[in-house]
């Protein structure tokens, strides 16, 4: 088991808060004054070990803090055994519990980390997904944050449906399905996917057509698998992130063997009303897919440019965006967290795009910037927030 290492934050924060962070890669933590106590990781609360592991070390986490916890911190999905644990816990102490959205959080542990509290912030989430304010699924999100635990949401990739609901995220053709419907392709379903998938693909295309079990998700995860699966990379995933590994090796395998790179596919940032808005993210996304459907899957060499080209054209998009928020509102920080990030190829476009035009980006250092991270972020927010007792936050 790893131990844990006390993080010394720059600042001290205003309200001691014990936090229980999310469902996949779950890590509590204690945030108490400018010092961040994390728990071990106890991995994805799916298994009964790792539901007492978290239990046991928020017990410990409770004991070690120095004073009276004032308030403990959640994720919003009301049915992660976190989120249970979270109430009982409140309750037992006569503390407020305060739900945190998980983008933001993903986001405030930079404003926790490297100092970032005092005024606005943009940020860039992307990972799988997590609960929107809306209800939603989300994971491709640019957030503006406050100093107040507050955020807006400024704008997201466009949502793509998940036929079958979270079978998708593990079947990449399913989602291939969801692009040719949603550019009005559907006719194409059958004729792509059934000499892969056989008579499933039937069904989806009649799910897609009838919307039936087709949550949608703006998550940066599931565009990176439907990439990769328009691709032939990955049709079925037999790990978390395969086909998104899959995607990047990809890519880096081409762009080796084509060093001059390819262009991406960002938006254009429109002008309206005196003022610059933020771009079009859907119409450059829906724009790179059109691109990476005219590939054949069978050419090798095409699909590493396919692959390459996605890569950029994502980075770019979200550069376009987040710089026409970052002119609009005079900010001069953009924050990046959530596990596609992980992607050095995505990572170090937007970053070069950023930097060039003279943002500063940050990420998390000290903490993991995917969910096992969550827990300061969640800390953070909630002792920025001003609390009603016994309420949970939404």
């Amino acid at each position: 088991m790893n131990t844990p290492t006390v993080l010394v934050l720059p600042r001290a924060a205003p309200r001691r808060v014990l936090a229980f962070g999310a469902w996949l890669k779950n890590s509590a933590g204690l945030l108490e004054g400018d010092r961040f106590l994390p728990s071990a990781l106890h991995g994805d609360l799916d298994t009964p070990e790792a539901c007492i592991a978290l239990e046991r070390s928020v017990q410990a986490l409770a004991a070690a803090a120095g004073g009276p916890i004032e308030a403990v911190a959640h994720d919003l999905h009301p049915d992660f055994h976190s989120t249970r644990l979270a109430l009982h816990w409140a309750e037992r102490l006569g503390v407020p519990a305060i739900g945190v959205q998980h983008h933001q959080a993903h986001l405030a542990v930079l404003q926790a980390e490297a100092g970032l509290a005092d005024g606005p912030l943009l940020g860039l989430a992307l990972d799988g997904v997590g609960l929107g304010t809306d209800g939603t699924a989300w994971g491709g999100e640019l957030l503006r944050l406050d100093a107040h635990g507050g955020f807006e949401r400024l704008a997201h990739l466009p949502p793509l449906a998940l036929p079958g609901g979270d079978v998708a995220a593990r079947e990449p053709w399913r989602l291939v399905a969801a692009v040719l419907h949603a550019l009005g392709r559907g006719d194409e379903i059958e004729p792509r996917l059934a000499p892969v998938v056989g008579a499933a693909a039937q069904g989806v295309r009649t799910m897609l057509a009838r919307g039936l079990n087709c949550p949608a998700s703006t998550g940066a995860g599931r565009w990176f698998d439907a990439a990769a699966g328009v691709l032939r990379l990955s049709v079925r995933q037999r790990e978390e992130a395969e086909a998104a590994i899959a995607l990047e090796r990809c890519a880096a395998a081409w762009l080796e063997r084509h060093p001059e790179g390819v262009a991406g596919v960002g938006p254009r940032v429109r002008e309206g009303d005196g003022e610059r808005r933020v771009g079009d993210l859907g119409g450059a996304v829906w724009a790179l897919f059109e691109a990476l459907l005219a590939i054949d899957p069978r050419n090798a060499d095409a699909c590493g440019r396919g692959a390459a080209l996605f890569h950029a054209g994502l980075a770019d998009a979200l550069a376009d965006a987040t710089l026409a928020a970052a002119t609009r509102d005079g900010l001069h920080d953009v924050a990046f967290g959530g596990g596609c990030f992980f992607n050095r190829l995505l990572s170090q476009r937007l970053s070069a795009r950023l930097t060039a035009a003279g943002l500063r980006v940050h990420r998390p250092q000290a903490v993991s910037c995917g969910d096992a991270g969550l827990a300061l972020g969640q800390a953070w927010v909630a002792a920025a927030t001003t609390p009603t007792p016994f309420a949970t936050e939404t």
